[in-house]
């Protein structure tokens, strides 16, 4: 074999435009995988789901904000009594308390309870072997009308459910479960779990979020011994996911619904969302105009396929078989037994490992020297963030992704596309072609290996691409040019529908401010594509003179047309992703009253206060504890305020008993307001604690809990303290809106209010010594 080439054909310019025309095909169908379908018109059959049917609940239950506890959040729920009646079904309330699960941190600081009123109804199964469970939360954030969050989830089970009573009825019994308060601490699915009697048995979970407004809906996590429910997963219309968002959401601290089902030994299941458009997440503009009704289409075309195909299964034979790796292809979800990923992985590195043997020469030299676009691409991708907060400020308070986020995705990948053709065009001549790009698979093998322990879902990511390409460059070496040509586009095929899926996804997953990622796999893939690359070169290494300068003026056409897209990329983004109204900047600010003393401060999270935000706070970001001790270690910027005229929650001791250095008190905290929530902290040890009827474990001084949607007449404590002398309690609760404070000026068009939960928060804090 050539030291220069793995193929050097004799009709090098048809065979590179032939090899082109079939990558970008393939390119293309590899991006339409994980797009979703078109919405279907109301006058869909009744049978099918239909997104403009589903839709109509979403502008229903979508007008305003809704939160857990809120006026609007029950006329949401009697909307939704009103519509499982009306399709025949018998629809309960679970009223109830419930706590946030183990490891949960709560918004406000604290352990997390709630009241909650989950919806719930059931169709009931023809021959049951267990139950499937169809879970979205119909409450919202308090600032956002959650069209999307969790409006798409609620109308996807209202129109499932109005599809399956008007076709065949289902083997097993399918319940629908619409949460209360899973924003505030996903307490109504906690409850749901371990005190209704219809979870006493447990069953399948399938859980519908959204992120954001738009894109695929992602099937991105599973219950542990996923493979049997990823085969019938595989079966939807339009499966999309990956087990290497698995292996990521399993690392991050994030939690849905799907959470206390998933921690349940009694449930196994799917959770699915759709991420992109996350601008609007938890905020103003998440309004039912914002939604792309081809998401909801997908969300609910997969969700009704899922609930026929687990709703005829026996489910008492789903159980077992440990994890699978998938992912999407063109026209399937590819899956395997987890007990593949490490032969596979081995046999890329022996696959690359063979054809570094065949290469031998300067191998070492392109096996390091692959190392540098592999770090310099994501530095770079990060430092194009970096300059754009720089240019646009406002881009430091998204959540996770400007408005219009794809042009600067496009210059992400352009950018590493440039970094790659740059490397390899300076070393090509030097190292050769065939050690640059076995020293690209050989990075992509190691990678294979090393993501087999940690997250042998995401080992295929590279091992796939490395194997492909080196047996198809392995075979190349021994057969005839023009075989070689078909065999090496044959094996760019596997990196191409394996990584450019997962590109896709995993921009709107991590967002611009993690560009990095998007630069790494886009990397990868270019080294997968490396002999291909050489065959697209436009003259061999070889040539002198006159043609040795025209093919690397030729040579250079790729890597400037990829710098300059960078360039186009970025300043088109910059141009078309400007603020207005219906894409406001986003700032946050809240409001404290110190009961005690009178006195008053504006605090804003924001690490960099825009400009409108910069005229109610100052100063470094501080901790506030000492007055607000719900709000824990954070750091917030301060700034003062005029006191309002506030009641303060009132903490009243109802009776006691005392046994040595305990006291066992009694207490009834009401807030004297209309409230999200209520807190409170307790200056001693705390032994045991009952809270609304809910037995908590106590802690150390400074314990304390927060208490959504609290009702009028306050919440009932008991609670045993080690304290012999005088307790000192500090009360809190917080309600939402800051126009009818004092000193608050209204926000000028394109500034609008961040996704968070403490956004627009006003509160007032009373100590009590009892």
């Amino acid at each position: 074999m050539h030291d220069s080439a793995l193929v050097r054909p004799a009709r090098r310019g048809l065979a590179a435009a032939a090899a082109l025309a079939v990558l970008v095909l393939a390119g293309l169908a590899a991006i339409r995988s994980v797009q979703p379908p078109a919405a279907r018109a109301a006058t869909a059959p009744a049978s099918d789901f239909s997104a403009e049917r589903a839709f109509e609940t979403v502008r229903t239950i979508a007008t305003t904000p809704h939160p857990a506890g809120s006026p609007a959040n029950d006329r949401v729920r009697e909307h939704l009594v009103a519509a499982l009646s009306g399709l025949g079904l018998s629809p309960e309330v679970q009223d109830t308390v419930s706590e946030q699960g183990a490891g949960l941190s709560s918004s406000a600081g604290g352990t997390g309870l709630a009241r909650v009123r989950n919806v719930v109804a059931v169709i009931p199964g023809t021959s049951s072997t267990g139950r499937v469970f169809l879970i979205a939360h119909y409450d919202s954030a308090q600032v956002a009308p959650g069209a999307n969050d969790d409006g798409a989830g609620t109308s996807t089970i209202l129109e499932t459910a109005r599809a399956l009573v008007a076709g065949e009825r289902p083997r097993n019994d399918v319940v629908l479960v619409l949460t209360d308060a899973e924003e505030a601490c996903l307490c109504g699915a906690k409850a749901f779990v371990e005190q209704h009697p219809l979870a006493r048995d447990g069953g399948v979970a399938l859980n519908l979020e959204a992120r954001g407004s738009s894109g695929p809906a992602i099937m991105f996590e599973t219950s542990e011994g996923n493979r049997r429910l990823v085969e019938t997963y595989a079966k939807t219309p339009y499966p999309v996911g990956t087990s290497f968002a698995v292996e990521i959401y399993r690392l991050l601290p994030n939690d849905t619904d799907f959470t206390p089902f998933r921690e349940s030994p009694l449930f196994q299941g799917l959770n699915t969302a759709y991420i992109d458009g996350a601008a609007v997440y938890h905020a103003p503009t998440d309004v039912p105009e914002a939604m792309d009704r081809d998401s909801l289409q997908h969300h609910g075309d997969n969700a009704l396929a899922l609930a026929r195909e687990f709703g005829a299964l026996d489910l008492r034979e789903l159980t077992g078989g440990g994890d699978a790796t998938y992912f999407p292809v063109p026209g399937l979800l590819v899956r395997y037994p987890g007990g593949l990923v490490w032969p596979l992985a081995v046999l890329a590195l022996v696959a690359v490992i063979a054809l570094g043997w065949v290469v031998r020469r300067r191998l070492f030299a392109g096996i390091a020297l692959s190392l540098l676009p592999i770090i310099v691409a994501p530095v770079l991708a990060q430092g194009l963030w970096a300059l754009l907060k720089l240019v646009r400020p406002e881009y430091g308070g998204l959540p996770i992704d400007p408005y219009r986020p794809m042009w600067y995705r496009l210059a992400v990948i352009a950018l590493s596309a440039t970094v790659i053709l740059v490397w390899y065009a300076l070393l090509r001549r030097r190292i050769g072609p065939a050690a640059l790009a076995v020293g690209g698979l050989t990075w992509l093998a190691v990678f294979g290996v090393v993501l087999a322990a940690p997250a042998p879902g995401g080992s295929y990511l590279a091992a796939l691409p490395a194997l492909a390409v080196a047996v198809s460059a392995l075979i190349a070496t021994r057969v005839g040019e023009k075989t070689a040509v078909a065999v090496l586009l044959v094996g760019a095929l596997i990196p191409i529908v394996v990584l450019l899926p997962a590109v896709v996804m995993l921009f709107p997953a991590l967002g611009m401010p993690m560009a990095g990622v998007g630069a790494f796999l886009t990397v990868l893939l270019g080294l997968a594509l490396l002999p291909v690359l050489d065959l697209l070169h436009p003259a061999p290494s070889g040539a002198r003179g006159m043609n040795a300068l025209k093919a690397r003026r030729l040579g250079a056409v790729p890597t400037l047309a990829a710098a300059v897209a960078v360039v186009v990329c970025t300043t088109t983004g910059l141009a078309v992703d400007g603020f207005d109204e219906e894409h406001p900047s986003l700032t946050h600010l809240m409001y404290a009253l110190d009961a005690d003393n009178g006195t008053a401060r504006w605090l804003s999270e924001e690490t960099t206060p825009q400009e409108w935000t910069s005229r109610y706070v100052t100063g470094e970001p501080a901790t506030v504890t000492g007055t607000l001790p719900a709000f824990g270690a954070e750091k917030l910027r301060t700034g003062p305020a005029q006191a309002a005229t506030l009641p303060a929650p009132a903490l009243t001791l109802l009776s006691e008993q005392r046994s040595g250095d305990q006291r066992i008190m009694k207490l009834l905290l009401a807030p004297q307001r209309a409230v999200r929530f209520t807190t409170l902290h307790v200056s001693a040890e705390v032994v045991s604690a009952t809270i609304g009827g809910r037995t908590l474990a106590g802690g150390p001084s400074g314990w304390g809990f927060v208490f959504h949607a609290p009702a009028g007449t306050g919440v009932e404590i008991t609670l045993t303290v080690r304290s012999a002398g005088p307790v000192t309690f500090r009360a809190m609760d917080g309600s939402d809106g800051l126009s009818a404070l004092p000193g608050f000026q209204p926000r000028p068009p394109g500034v609008g209010v961040l996704g968070s939960h403490s956004s627009e928060l006003v509160a007032v804090a009373k100590t009590y010594t009892l």
